[in-house]
């Protein structure tokens, strides 16, 4: 085994010097990262040069970054969501996903060896994100990148599909057969969920913008419906066993759970737990918000029959190897729209913001 002890800015590749001393672990003292000092618009993000990089628990591994995805969650956080949990954290590296080559690795990782190039999401609770040259995870966190994409490919996945795969697959248990309705299939857990539903044998029925429908059927979506132009609730029909609503806004909901038959399970990406308790503060707000999610729970059981879910990004380890088996077989992808340098992050929040990029953002890190 050689060891090195980094502290360049930009590290050579692991790869790289893999070709030459063979077997390498890198103790990473600092590294480049984007930090979130405070609240606010793109210019708040700062790339220092020298951030420090912790020592890894006996369970993470060390990750050399060669691809990190900007997620809605990303661009929420900087404007403030979620601030009495990370205000008290500040300055914190946004970021979830990755994709790069493992650097080193605690103690009991052993899935992992030095070198592999692999991808995966940190939760959405992480303080210190994806956004820097070198990114931790727990060893559940990742998985073996998919050979068939690049690493700019592949950090557009993870946290996006595991979201859906959390939704789909721990919640409501789709089958074979079964009919899954995604309102606002158009966005990256959308898209991701059609795709794990019709891996899975179902009949999925989407809503969408006209600029993503012929996207959406070709990746088997039975039917998609503009709903900008058309009525929803008239041109739908019939019941289904499972609906995931991206949207997740009061009409939404609505339409969602009138549409399912009794049985059937309701699930937002729009939970209000971070909403509530920022509004409160969290000794008031995560009660508020367990009582809120409770009650709507009894409400539909007793009004519709129905289960109802908020549902949140978790690590998941069989779901990523599925995903990227998935990924692999060519069944499941997150197109990319644009990518950046790391160096242009501000610019690349900015478009994300003012909607110039509507599609997936990739930041590159080199």
């Amino acid at each position: 085994m050689v060891v090195f002890k980094l502290q360049s800015l930009k590290p050579r590749p692991i790869s790289e010097l893999s070709m030459k001393v063979g077997s390498i672990r890198c103790y990473v003292s600092s590294c480049r990262a984007v930090l979130l000092p405070r609240f606010g618009g793109p210019e708040v993000l700062e790339l220092r040069p020298d951030v420090p990089v912790p020592d890894l628990k006996p369970n993470e591994v060390l990750v050399r970054a060669r691809a990190v995805s900007i997620n809605p969650l990303d661009t929420r956080m900087r404007s403030g969501y979620g601030r009495s949990i990370f205000e008290p954290l500040l300055p914190l590296i946004l970021g979830r996903d990755v994709s790069g080559e493992v650097a080193d690795v605690g103690a009991s990782v052993k899935s992992l060896t030095l070198g592999q190039e692999v991808f995966g999401a940190l939760h959405p609770t992480a303080v210190r994100g994806t956004y820097a040259d070198y990114a931790i995870l727990s060893e559940d966190e990742l998985s073996p990148k998919p050979a068939s994409v690049t690493h700019v490919e592949a950090s557009a996945i993870p946290f996006a599909a595991l979201t859906a795969w959390r939704a789909l697959k721990s919640t409501a248990r789709i089958t074979e057969g079964q009919r899954l309705l995604v309102i606002g299939g158009g966005g990256a857990v959308g898209f991701s969920a059609i795709q794990i539903a019709v891996a899975a044998g179902c009949h999925v029925t989407t809503t969408c913008g006209n600029q993503t429908i012929s996207r959406l059927m070709a990746a088997g979506a039975e039917q998609a419906v503009d709903y900008t132009s058309e009525d929803i609730e008239s041109i739908i029909k019939g019941n289904f066993d499972a609906v995931l609503d991206t949207i997740g806004v009061p009409e939404t909901e609505r339409i969602g759970i009138n549409l399912l038959h009794r049985g059937g399970h309701y699930m937002t990406l729009q939970g209000e737990a971070a909403t509530l308790s920022d509004r409160y503060g969290l000794p008031i707000g995560l009660p508020v918000a367990t009582a809120v999610l409770l009650k709507k729970r009894i409400q539909y059981k007793y009004s519709h029959g129905i289960d109802y879910s908020w549902i949140y990004m978790r690590a998941d380890s069989e779901g990523l190897h599925e995903i990227r088996r998935l990924t692999e077989s060519g069944k499941l992808n997150v197109p990319v729209e644009k990518t950046f340098l790391i160096t242009q992050v501000r610019e690349a929040h900015e478009a994300k913001d003012k909607k110039l990029i509507l599609g997936k953002v990739v930041l590159e890190l080199d």
